[in-house]
């Protein structure tokens, strides 16, 4: 006889990997020192990098004002999505290693910790998918392909050069 997890155990602990994994993307790319930008993102910075990265995107799609306009809408909610996840001002690292601290695994503080994430993506979520759609729906079928290719061949990512 094997054990097996419960249903909403397994998705709550796929929630927290998940989360983790995206929280700690999150705060390794926050603490990047690529391109002479180096320490923490601060406002500034943050809207220092957000108008490089759409003029870098505007140029390769070579996007129209509206289209750059769309772009901004999408990466000031994929902001706002960022900051409700890190809400609390808690090292997303240090909140999973206090989950395997003690003799056993913090089975209620991980259940609240996913709760917290998920209802922070669930709240900000509609906002990223009608800004992404948006922004999508404004190119031109051309443009579109751009995209596509772009997320088949570098997985997804704007990488440089």
């Amino acid at each position: 006889m094997r054990f097996r997890l419960p249903r909403t155990l397994k998705r709550g602990l796929i929630g927290l990997l998940g989360t983790t994994v995206l929280l700690g993307g999150l705060s390794a790319c926050a603490g990047r020192q690529e391109h002479g930008w180096g320490g923490p993102m601060n406002e500034q910075r943050s809207a220092e990098f957000r108008g490089k990265m759409i003029e870098k995107v505007g140029k390769k799609l070579e996007l129209n004002d509206q289209q750059k306009q769309l772009l901004g809408v999408l990466s000031d909610k994929l902001q706002e999505q960022r900051k409700a996840l890190l809400a609390g001002g808690a090292d997303p690292r240090a909140e999973i290693q206090a989950l395997v601290a003690g003799p056993q695994f913090d089975r209620a503080k991980a259940q609240a910790l996913v709760t917290e994430k998920t209802e922070a993506l669930r709240s900000k979520s509609p906002e990223v998918v009608a800004a992404a759609a948006d922004f999508f729906d404004a190119l031109n079928p051309a443009q579109q392909q751009q995209v596509r290719d772009f997320m088949q061949h570098r997985g997804g990512r704007f990488r440089h050069g």
